[in-house]
């Protein structure tokens, strides 16, 4: 026997409980020859002879009227399921272990924590944070693993969220002191922390300077308290740059080149994607991340500083 298409299992139970194609097509709002193509392939799967055709009409056989109670429990019993994980999706249980960088259980994670909770308050959350240049294996027990940068290849199925777009950043005193690079070029006579490489872009000219960093570390917030202390230039989110307590004490660095954004993308496996629990906390991250709600944002203008995740 053949595998059986289920759109032609609920064309032939329309069938059965309406009597005639022409009612069946009717109620589908199809054609009556996609319902006749589809009892015949059905019957042709089956090897088995489910209506008798006739000049007076469509009589089912035998066969047909033991197939055509056996398709209404298993279809009911597939509309149950779907009913019982909608059910879930709406109220989600149980544990999700996630692993995410440092940066993100601080800046996004825990400042979203009391409404996750709030809305879904059968679900437990396990977060395993790592620092990003950490080349690791995770266990398979984790759910979702949350990576700032898209891996080449994974086993596991993705997710992304809108990119966020970075740029280069001194404070004003070590501007004064050092004076202001004019090209990227001029980055290699200064003091750069963070971690590379730096891809600069300024229309069709991209450019990755080699540059040394006297402190090489990818933690925005440190690369940020470092800046304060006017201990060179860092590259760092723009969002960081428009934080009300900042005010003017971040100087923009090269402003006219663009730096490479850091995507953001959730990694889980295949059968993760069809446990509710794990849609619902994916979905609701998708709410925040990127858009003028996201917690990293303290209120600022969302306007230019997040990207498209097909970009």
């Amino acid at each position: 026997m053949d595998a059986v298409d289920l759109n032609d299992i609920r064309i032939f139970t329309v069938v059965g409980q309406e009597g005639t194609l022409s009612s069946a097509a009717v109620k589908l709002k199809v054609p009556t020859s996609t319902v006749s193509r589809a009892l015949t392939r059905l019957e042709k799967n089956l090897g088995a002879l489910l209506i008798r055709r006739s000049s007076r009409g469509h009589v089912l056989t035998d066969s047909g009227r033991d197939y055509l109670q056996v398709c209404r429990r298993a279809l009911r019993t597939l509309d149950e399921g779907g009913e019982m994980l909608a059910a879930q999706r709406e109220r989600p249980s149980g544990l999700i272990k996630v692993a995410c960088p440092v940066t993100m259980t601080h800046l996004i994670l825990a400042p979203l924590l009391k409404e996750l909770q709030e809305r879904y308050p059968q679900l437990r959350l396990q977060i395993e944070s790592y620092t990003p240049a950490a080349d690791q294996e995770f266990r398979e027990d984790i759910d979702v693993v949350f990576k700032v940068r898209t891996p080449r290849d994974s086993i596991r199925r993705m997710r992304t969220y809108p990119g966020t777009k970075r740029g280069l950043f001194a404070s004003a005193q070590y501007i004064k002191t050092f004076g202001m690079p004019s090209r990227p070029e001029d980055l290699l006579t200064h003091t750069c922390i963070g971690s590379g490489p730096w891809q600069l872009s300024r229309g069709d000219r991209t450019v990755t300077p080699n540059i040394q960093s006297s402190v090489i570390l990818n933690d925005p917030a440190v690369l940020l308290d470092l800046i304060l202390k006017h201990s060179g230039i860092a590259l760092l989110p723009l969002y960081m740059a428009r934080w009300p307590e900042m005010g003017n004490k971040l100087v923009p660095v090269l402003p006219r080149w663009t730096a490479q954004p850091v995507t953001l993308c959730a990694l889980f496996s295949g059968q993760s994607r069809l446990t509710p629990k794990v849609h619902v906390l994916l979905d609701f991250l998708g709410e925040y991340i990127g858009t003028p709600r996201d917690p990293r944002l303290r209120g600022a203008d969302a306007k230019g500083l997040f990207m498209n995740p097909r970009e």
